[in-house]
């Protein structure tokens, strides 16, 4: 069987991926899906580092200010969302590229995943809800590791999504979720693709997420957080559990100060890049490029990254 040519950037949390992206779609003739949890959503533009129309530069973009604040997005929607805009890629003879930092959701389109949604047992997961509610996400999370220890470890505590996704999972079959991605995981993937993860210092990278939060702040990420619960979104929301906006609602609500909210989104955005990294170092068949060893230049990096697909003739039928 032919197999497909499919390009994936991905990398932690303002390591750099937009620019480059652009840079590598124009060259190879690309258009962008974007593998971001938060930029499918309208109106949340700042607290997302969403690229805006102005900076796509002509390159075709997928997945990106797409569904309202009010809709839940997963990686199941994810999944079928990308893969019809896989197909108008190729249709224009053109080279799909997967940009963004959620691991999940690309493990979910280079291997067909079935991530189980389990939508028959309403009943459990309304528990699970109201046990969270009443308890906190902390211990569900904490039942959670004594039914999959392997998935506590891969989840955060405060994704109650997934941590109750898990033990439905587990309540419905008697398997760990966990078990069952590893048994999707061995699948082979139908693209010939090649997995780039871009990285660099972590002190610079550090840097550069401190930076980029005081960017937002002046940008108006408080009155783009304001105006968004001005129409009725509230922390229960998927949407709103993204960073910068739990963080900012919590001082909008009056239970922080501004400077605390913004030291929590500092601290809790550069242990979400550190939980990125550790995801990429599991996976296999990655190329690493490192900004570091390329006098962060985009442009050295993008000139290898095009020798390494030319070298792995990524576009051979």
């Amino acid at each position: 069987m032919n197999k497909k040519p499919l390009i994936i950037l991905t990398g932690p949390t303002a390591v750099g991926k937009t620019e480059l992206s652009i840079k590598l779609a124009k060259a190879i003739g690309g258009e962008i899906i974007s593998a971001d949890s938060m930029q499918i959503y309208k109106h949340m533009d700042i607290g997302t580092a969403k690229i805006m129309p102005e900076e796509m530069d002509g390159v075709t973009h997928f997945l990106v200010d797409e569904l309202e604040p009010n809709e839940e997005f997963n990686v199941v929607k994810f999944k079928e969302m990308a893969d019809k805009a896989i197909e108008q890629i190729y249709s224009r003879n053109h080279i799909p590229i997967i940009v963004g930092g959620t691991g999940f959701y690309i493990q979910a389109i280079l291997y067909d995943i079935d991530f189980t949604e389990n939508e028959n047992d309403d009943g459990y997961r309304h528990e699970l809800e109201k046990i969270g509610t009443e308890n906190g996400a902390q211990y569900l999370h904490e039942i959670l590791k004594t039914v999959d220890e392997k998935s506590a470890e891969n989840i955060h505590a405060n994704n109650m999504k997934r941590v109750i996704r898990a033990l439905e999972y587990f309540h419905q079959t008697g398997e760990q979720i966990s078990k069952h991605n590893e048994e999707q995981m061995q699948k082979q993937s139908t693209y010939n693709f090649i997995y780039f993860v871009l990285n660099n210092n972590r002190d610079i990278l550090y840097d550069r997420i401190n930076k980029r939060i005081d960017t937002m702040i002046e940008k108006g990420l408080i009155d783009e957080v304001k105006k968004l619960k001005d129409i009725g979104c509230t922390k229960e929301m998927v949407s709103m559990q993204g960073l910068g906006y739990k963080e900012l609602l919590d001082y909008l609500d009056g239970n922080i100060e501004l400077e605390e909210a913004i030291y929590i989104l500092k601290r809790d955005t550069r242990h979400f890049a550190k939980r990125q990294l550790t995801w990429f170092k599991r996976e296999p068949d990655v190329v690493w490029m490192d900004y570091s060893k390329y006098n962060n230049d985009c442009d050295e990096m993008l000139e290898k990254m095009l020798d390494i697909i030319t070298e792995k003739n990524i576009f051979a039928n």
